[in-house]
């Protein structure tokens, strides 16, 4: 792995998805994340499945290494204090307020670096009617109009992964990251404000702006229908997914590959416009025949005709395929303590080189002693 991020160190005090998420993608280009966690507990991500290494939080906290320290304890935040000091950029996703009362408000690690770049990240933001509220991932999809565009009418429930949770750090990376450029050019430490709110409403910007152009307010089947996407199954139980969009040829050549090629001469699915008025006309239609053969006879048929389309894979099928084992997606290290580790790498390579190189999510305070040695302070009698 190019460690772009090299000599980067942040300081980490996040939980659960958000502040882990953007510590995690900092570490994954290479920069030293310190994760600071409370003694004994730690993230509580950390016990969502029995004892204090979760897979949930194993998920967002590679690259990272874990000092335990209580904040409010003076000789601890003697400790955090020396982190910050020469710390480029600090991390925290509490509820406004509590990071003040942590010692670890802005105004005061801004007076012991004024280089820092410093992270807060909120659920609704840091002021405003909202600001207090508790917000977990499905609040901020629900309250963005995000969750509008994935509930089925027919079947209402939440699905899906903690797609505000990782999105929301995403952007808080990326605000950093562009902080850390103005201040290569200033000296100067600004205060990065992410909220999931805002980070969700932005994410749902197609939806906005056809209600803001066009007065248009999208449901769960606006984009599958203009896209013309369809997800079919097939005779052995198996599912396949097609994203047809626009081009005639995609047309011409499924009409081919199912051994129909008078269908879309029927007027019902002639045009684009035909094809989105009758989609629901045509699902049926395709998936009576998809039924008659097996997912990898439809696949050989598909890729032989240019139709967009691939396996409806579960996780244990997805990493499989013959272009995830190409592209080298899975990465992985043996923990001393907890033993083998394995994850999906970071998606971006550099000069060709992908990051197949990581390094385990740490058990609680495992790094004490190293980070305490290298402030020249005292160790810790504990590693908890």
């Amino acid at each position: 792995m190019i460690k772009v991020l090299q000599g980067l160190k942040v300081v980490e005090q996040g939980t659960f998805i958000t502040g882990p998420a953007a510590g995690m993608l900092l570490g994954d280009l290479g920069a030293d994340v310190i994760k600071v966690e409370q003694p004994k507990t730690g993230d509580p991500f950390r016990a969502f499945k029995d004892g204090l290494y979760s897979p949930h939080f194993q998920t967002y906290n590679r690259n990272k290494r874990s000092i335990a320290l209580d904040t409010k304890d003076a000789a601890d935040r003697e400790v955090f204090d020396a982190l910050i000091a020469d710390a480029d950029v600090y991390i925290q996703n509490f509820r406004p307020g509590v990071a003040d009362k942590l010692g670890a408000g802005e105004a005061r690690l801004r007076a012991l670096n004024p280089k820092l770049i410093y992270c807060s990240i909120s659920g609704f933001g840091a002021t405003g009617p909202a600001a207090n509220r508790p917000a977990y991932d499905t609040v901020a999809q629900a309250a963005s109009g995000f969750l509008n565009l994935l509930v089925n009418p027919q079947n209402p429930r939440v699905v899906g992964p903690a797609i505000a949770d990782s999105l929301t750090g995403f952007y808080a990376a990326y605000g950093v990251m562009g902080a850390l450029f103005e201040r290569s050019r200033t000296g100067t430490g600004r205060t990065v404000e992410v909220s999931m709110l805002e980070a969700m409403a932005h994410f749902n910007l197609d939806a906005f702006t056809h209600f803001f152009q066009v007065n248009e307010v999208m449901g769960p089947y606006s984009r599958p229908s203009v896209s013309q996407s369809y997800v079919l199954e097939c005779g052995d139980g198996k599912w396949i997914a097609l994203h047809m969009s626009s081009p005639e040829k995609f047309w011409q050549g499924l009409a081919v590959a199912i051994e129909q090629p008078d269908l879309f001469k029927d007027e019902r699915f002639a045009t684009r416009d035909s094809r989105i008025a009758n989609q629901e006309t045509l699902i049926g239609l395709l998936g009576e025949r998809f039924k008659r053969q097996t997912r990898d006879e439809w696949c050989a048929r598909l890729q032989a005709e240019d139709v967009p389309h691939a396996p409806m894979y579960d996780t244990s099928e997805a990493l499989e395929d013959p272009q995830a084992l190409h592209l080298q997606l899975t990465a992985s290290a043996e923990h001393p303590v907890m033993g083998l580790f394995r994850t999906v790498r970071s998606p971006v390579s550099f000069d060709g080189e992908r990051a197949l190189d990581v390094r385990p999510p740490p058990t609680l305070g495992e790094h004490n002693d190293e980070i305490r040695a290298a402030l020249k302070l005292r160790p810790t009698k504990a590693t908890a």
